[in-house]
């Protein structure tokens, strides 16, 4: 049975909704095919090149092309290494490493992470501020949270403040952050290489409401942003409704505009029409990755910034 047609049984739905996205056999054979094991070495604990040559020493180590401390690694069960145990590593999903580079937060710099949980991008973000400035790390979920703080501690991350906010609510921060990641929840298409029950379990009705909630946390975002600031929008979903819509809205109802982001990355290109709605050509500055293009999850990232100097 091929790969379309082992998605095509597991959800019909699914295949009817994304085939008119991108139908191409390498899609659907990536989209289901078992991720690699990817892992971030944790600067914040020891210098790069000292835990890549101890890993060396026992694993085969591939360089991810768009991030300096990001690697595939040849292991079958990450927990089992000790450098991992001691927070040296974190196991994290290749594509899912972009965001915090695109967001190139600063030493001393105040940083909002808006749905932080479990805590990989933060603690990136951490290592590029070299532990320096704060970051307010917010997951509503008491249970996920939990986790979040574990993970920070294990990664040595100094400057987060958990928060379990509605992530709606910072917008009363009006022009108070100097970056802001929203790294949003969504039907997880992308994940379904880590999880069977993310293609089993989708429905149009969850990415409906998912892009319900991004519209509103993506606005409140922005209003928390300082003016002269960057604000990235990530999701791990190929859904145009999550993605280039929610980015079309902001633009539409705000005076935010796009960069574009250069990294050695292949990307499929942004949708800029999508059930008979056309969106901004702006899009055409995000990244939308597919499963195929770099053997990853999917994502797509947008670099938002608001005009201004912050008076600074």
């Amino acid at each position: 049975m091929s790969a379309r047609d082992v998605v095509k049984e597991a959800n019909p739905a699914f295949y009817e909704r994304y085939s008119k996205l991108e139908d191409s056999d390498e899609f659907w054979e990536f989209l289901i095919r078992p991720l690699r094991q990817s892992i971030r070495v944790n600067t914040l604990k020891a210098p790069l090149e000292v835990i890549v040559e101890r890993l060396k020493e026992e694993f085969e180590l591939e360089p991810i092309p768009w991030v300096r401390e990001g690697f595939f690694i040849n292991v079958d069960n990450l927990a089992r290494v000790p450098e991992h145990g001691l927070g040296l590593v974190f196991g994290q999903e290749a594509s899912s490493m972009i965001p915090p580079v695109v967001l190139d937060p600063k030493p001393g710099e105040l940083v909002l992470d808006m749905a932080a949980a479990p805590g990989s991008k933060t603690g990136q973000i951490a290592q590029y501020m070299q532990n320096e400035g704060c970051i307010i790390a917010n997951d509503p979920n008491r249970d996920r949270a939990n986790v979040l703080i574990a993970n920070l501690n294990r990664m040595g991350v100094l400057i987060a403040r958990v928060t379990t906010r509605d992530g709606a609510s910072f917008a009363r921060f009006e022009n108070t952050f100097d970056r802001v990641l929203l790294d949003a929840p969504c039907s997880s298409v992308g994940m379904i290489r880590k999880s069977w029950r993310f293609l089993r379990e989708w429905r149009e009705k969850a990415v409906v409401k998912y892009m319900n909630v991004q519209k509103r946390l993506i606005l409140a975002g922005y209003r928390a942003l300082k003016p002269g600031g960057v604000m990235v929008y990530s999701t791990c979903t190929i859904d145009p409704l999550e993605n280039e819509e929610v980015v079309d809205y902001l633009l539409r109802k705000t005076d935010a505009r796009l960069e574009r982001i250069d990294l050695p990355v292949k990307t499929s290109e942004p949708v800029l029409e999508w059930e008979g709605k056309e969106y901004s050509e702006e899009l055409k500055k995000a990244l939308r990755i597919h499963p195929n293009d770099n053997d990853t999850e999917a994502f797509f990232i947008a670099k938002i910034v608001k005009p201004g100097d912050g008076g600074e």
